[in-house]
């Protein structure tokens, strides 16, 4: 999404001028941790055969480690920030990674596809006495397009008592202590629209103060201020109350499944990455007691590819058994990488890119246990693919309950660096896969953007059954953004915004429907359920384009939906309805949510 007005500093991107529109209105626990020995039932060959890849190696030029004895760290990290600040559209990639320690007097401000992390097993273990800063200085004080940035795995004592982190989609701040304040509006107050935390204690108040959503996850907060429009809570200590809709919190008690991301770690000189555990009802932070509870694997069993590399070298390293580590950079590839093994980890550093080219698709995994997809941007290419990244193959039914696939931060693009297309970005289809925050983006603005420039008809198809989401952002795209077909499907949090771009209401007739819904669960499916669900119309080509509802089900008792919203951006479009036949239309130009609390 990219909720405000679209107006770019810069001259050479186009804008599309409907953030103005979207900004004023926002304006009116878990036991002591084992840390036991690396188990996977993937593991390298303890021998290398001739021709065989090797495991580990350097993290490449885009990786800057940091420990409390580096001399210029400031320095470096203003450099970083003055090449990445407006870079949206840019090549750069960079991960800043401190060594556990204590740092002083650092504001690390972070600008485009720059992660920030510490290298300890606890956030604890690596503290910054300063900032780590997301602000919205380059676009006149709109934070609604800070994407692509994250911050992980470090303890904070801000400056001033409160850090802030005012961002939009695709920029995930996890595993984060805050020995203070989280503001998440940039300074001023002026437009943000986020946005996503999880695995994170904040030791004083949340302020969103202007940011328009929000989902938090098994987190701690010592208290949260206000929302605007849907600010969304499972398994988080110190949530308020439920009130949807005013004030409009949507709050679950616990997250019925969650599996933190991998993330890298030291071990001594040596790196490993950390693979959390799967966790049931789980609520608060998994670090809170020592160590997190999981597994931990040396970098000698991951292939660490750097740009250039090609799609049959990735594949040749999963062939032999290795995981995946993908350095900071954008890698093209010509052919799917394919995801066999069960427990394989395929996880990038400094939003690594994976641009498949000549309609191929780009990511591909197999229907077994446990592959964990993390941390990585895939830009979809001018040729035409029919998917992006598949999960399973068609007709998967395998029972993952134990051991599911997780996607987190899992970034999709169609358009924007360029013209690109994809009829489906997200297909799954093995069960149990957990979503764990994406957001899969049909461009609104930038290069290679326009009805059918960067045609992108479906966002998320999900096949599977008993696949959970937690934390969608899915936008934009020609028909609909979000199709469910699989049986006991839960979605707990999402962001939408229709297509902008559509010419005419012929171009969004869904048969006798007008509009295509946000959010559809097909006809068959008889159990289903979601809470926190906020769709948006900004048809600013055509404003009069009228959409009947955001959201459409079958209407049946295993089929449930709890805090639903519909918002017309400043009158360009209206929604009639905001379920089914359920719910008051939008109208006029006032921006005012239509709510519906539950249904049936």
């Amino acid at each position: 999404m990219t909720p405000a007005s679209k107006e770019s500093p810069t001259p050479e991107r186009p804008t599309v001028g409907r953030r103005t529109v979207l900004g004023a209105a926002a304006s009116v626990a878990s036991a002591p941790a084992l840390l036991g020995p690396a188990r996977t039932a993937h593991a390298a060959p303890p021998h290398r055969t001739p021709g065989a890849l090797p495991g580990g190696g350097d993290l490449g030029p885009n990786v800057l480690v940091f420990d409390p004895a580096t001399p210029g760290i400031q320095a470096k990290l203003d450099e970083v920030f003055k090449q990445q600040e407006k870079a949206q559209f840019d090549t750069g990639r960079y991960a800043l990674l401190f060594k556990p320690g204590t740092y002083h007097g650092l504001n690390a401000q972070l600008g485009f596809y720059t992660s920030i992390a510490g290298l300890g097993l606890s956030p604890d273990d690596t503290t910054i006495n300063g900032d780590v800063t997301v602000d919205a200085g380059w676009f006149n004080g709109n934070a609604t397009q800070n994407f692509w940035r994250s911050a992980e795995n470090l303890a904070l004592v801000p400056v001033s008592g409160t850090n802030r982190w005012a961002v939009a989609q695709a920029a995930p701040f996890r595993r984060m202590h805050v020995r203070g304040g989280l503001n998440l509006a940039p300074a001023g107050d002026g437009w943000a629209s986020g946005g996503y935390l999880a695995d994170s204690r904040i030791d004083g108040t949340v302020e969103p103060r202007s940011q328009q959503q929000w989902y938090a996850r098994d987190s701690a907060v010592g208290g949260w201020s206000n929302g605007v429009w849907n600010m969304v809570f499972s398994g988080v200590q110190g949530a308020p109350g439920q009130t949807f809709p005013n004030p409009p919190y949507t709050v679950l008690d616990t997250t019925p499944f969650s599996r933190e991301k991998p993330f890298l770690h030291l071990d001594g000189a040596g790196y490993r990455v950390f693979l959390p555990e799967l966790r049931t009802d789980a609520r608060g932070v998994t670090w809170g007691n020592g160590t997190p509870r999981g597994t931990s694997l040396p970098l000698s069993q991951f292939y660490v590819a750097k740009p250039g590399v090609s799609a049959g070298t990735l594949n040749q390293a999963l062939a032999q058994g290795l995981h995946l580590l993908l350095t900071p950079g954008v890698y093209h590839l010509d052919q799917p990488v394919e995801v066999t093994a069960p427990n394989t980890v395929v996880l990038g550093l400094g939003y690594a890119t994976l641009i498949p080219d000549n309609g191929v698709t780009a990511v591909r995994t197999a229907d077994v246990d446990g592959i964990r997809l993390a941390g990585f941007l895939i830009d979809a290419g001018p040729v035409n693919s029919a998917t992006l990244l598949e999960i399973g193959p068609a007709g998967a039914t395998a029972d993952h309950s134990g051991n599911p696939t997780t996607v987190q931060d899992v970034f999709l693009r169609i358009g924007g660096a360029g013209p690109g297309k994809a009829t489906t970005s997200i297909v799954v289809n093995s069960r149990h896969t957990i979503i764990d925050h994406t957001w899969v983006w049909r461009a609104d603005h930038g290069d290679g953007v326009g009805w059918d420039t960067n045609r992108a008809d479906y966002g998320i198809r999900v096949n599977g059954d008993d696949v959970l989401a937690t934390g969608l952002f899915v936008e934009h795209f020609n028909k609909y953004d979000v199709q469910w077909y699989g049986q006991r499907g839960r979605t707990v949090f999402l962001q939408n915004e229709k297509a902008y771009d559509a010419p005419d209401q012929a171009a969004v007739q869904d048969g006798d429907v007008r509009g295509y819904a946000a959010y559809k669960v097909a006809d068959s499916v008889t159990s289903h359920e979601a809470w926190g669900l906020g769709s948006y119309c900004y048809y600013n080509v055509d404003p009069s384009i009228v959409q009947h509802h955001g959201f459409a089900a079958p209407n049946v008792p295993g089929v449930k939906f709890h805090d639903l919203l519909v918002v017309s951006l400043g009158g360009k479009g209206q929604f009639e309805r905001v379920i089914n036949d359920t719910g008051a239309p939008t109208s006029g130009s006032s921006t005012v949510p239509s709510t519906v609390v539950a249904y049936p």
